[in-house]
Parts: structure tokens; C-alpha cells; sequence
């Protein structure tokens, strides 16, 4: 269980601390819009939410940042997430911060040496995930991790790859690669050397980013 300081109790805010609140973690939400309040105490134990300026290290500390393993600043306002994410490192050294990034022109400025260890910037997440989507074509991302380092993918098979009909063990499969199940006409195979991949199975593979494009290309047709 990590202990989270959401700041910034809009729809982003409340939702982030929804989904950690059913992850098991201890959220509080810091908003200072009164307006904001009636969401706030739809969507949340009245406990979670704390009123106040995110800004002022009083309203921070009262909220209990010094026990905080993470801090989220997600306002709308770029220069009062950065403030935050400021003082939550270099004020009362959390350990994680992460900030929202509303201008796609302000994120130069996210860096560590301004307190920021994770920068979200919303458009050019859509962006990347658009671009790789087609990249991958009928490729599908369902899990990203290692800070999206890798991924977990399903592909289908199809009846012109390079694959089709040949045991993994004579693929050519990139070396940050593991195929972790084949799912064909219902059943779940799991992958051994000598398991002959077939047309339209269902493959789940982890894979480094950097060799998406190597395995698509061996799963999709070629022409």
C-alpha cells in the first residue's frame, strides 16, 4: 500500500484517487475550488478530500505530505503543478512525484531538476499511442510496464507470416522477446520450443519496445 497526495480534485483528480482508493491505497485530495466539492463528496469518502491552496506548504503538510510515498499534481494550471511537485521534492522529500501536463508546450519545463519524476502530458501520450497503433497493425498493447519500457501484446497469426506453421524454436524471435501463451480455438497452449505456431492462433507475447516492429513482422502477413 502506498500512501498518495492527489493535488487537484478535478475530474482527473477525482478519478486517479477513485482508482487507487479500490487499489487498496491511503489517498488524500487536496482541491481549493468550492465548486468542485459536491463531486468530490459524490465520488469519494469525505475523509479523502482536504480544501485548500495545493501551494501553500501549510495546506500540503496538514494534508500529510511529509508520510507521502507519491505526490500527483494535476491541476489544471501547468506552473501550479510544477510549483507543488517543487516543493513535494525539494521542500519535503517525497520520494515519487508525478505531474500533469495540460499545455503540450510547457513540458520542456517537467524535468527532475524541477521536481518532476513522471510528466503525463496527455497529447502526447494520444499521440505515441495513436503512431505506434498504426505502426503495429493489427497488433494490440495490453499492458505496459517498466515505465513503458515493455509491453504484454496480443497478435493474431495470420496465414501469410513468416510464423505461420513453424515451431518458435526455428523463429527468429527479437531477444528481448518471450512468448507467453497461444490461445487456439478456445484452448490456452503454453509456448514450448517445439510448439508450431498456426494460422489465426492467438499470441501473447512480453516484448521491449524497441522490438515491436521485429515481432509484428513475424506474426502479420507479408505482401
Amino acid at each position: 500500500m502506498k500512501r498518495v497526495l492527489v493535488v487537484g480534485g478535478g475530474k482527473v483528480g477525482t478519478y486517479l484517487a477513485s482508482l487507487l482508493l479500490a487499489d487498496g491505497h491511503s489517498v488524500t485530495v487536496i482541491e481549493g475550488r468550492s465548486e468542485e466539492f459536491p463531486r468530490l463528496q459524490q465520488n469519494l469518502p469525505v475523509e479523502v478530500h482536504v480544501q485548500g491552496n495545493g501551494t501553500d506548504p501549510l495546506v500540503l503538510e496538514a494534508a500529510g505530505i511529509r508520510q507521502a510515498d507519491v505526490v500527483a499534481a494535476v491541476s489544471r494550471a501547468d506552473e501550479t503543478n510544477l510549483v507543488i511537485t517543487s516543493l513535494a521534492r525539494f521542500e519535503f522529500n517525497v520520494p515519487r512525484t508525478i505531474a500533469r501536463v495540460n499545455n503540450p508546450k510547457n513540458a520542456w519545463l517537467f524535468t527532475p531538476e524541477m521536481g518532476v519524476d513522471v510528466a503525463l502530458n496527455q497529447a502526447d501520450l494520444m499521440a505515441h499511442l495513436i503512431a505506434e497503433e498504426m505502426s503495429l497493425g493489427d497488433m494490440m498493447t495490453l499492458l505496459k510496464l517498466r515505465r513503458g519500457q515493455y509491453s504484454i501484446v496480443e497478435n493474431r497469426v495470420n496465414p501469410r507470416a513468416v510464423a505461420a506453421g513453424k515451431p518458435i524454436r526455428e523463429l527468429d524471435l527479437p531477444h528481448e522477446c518471450v512468448l507467453t501463451a497461444i490461445f487456439r480455438g478456445g484452448e490456452l497452449i503454453i509456448p514450448r520450443g517445439e510448439t508450431i505456431l498456426q494460422p489465426d492462433d492467438e499470441v501473447l507475447a512480453l516484448v521491449h519496445i524497441s522490438q515491436l516492429d521485429r515481432l509484428a513482422s513475424l506474426l502479420r502477413g507479408m505482401g
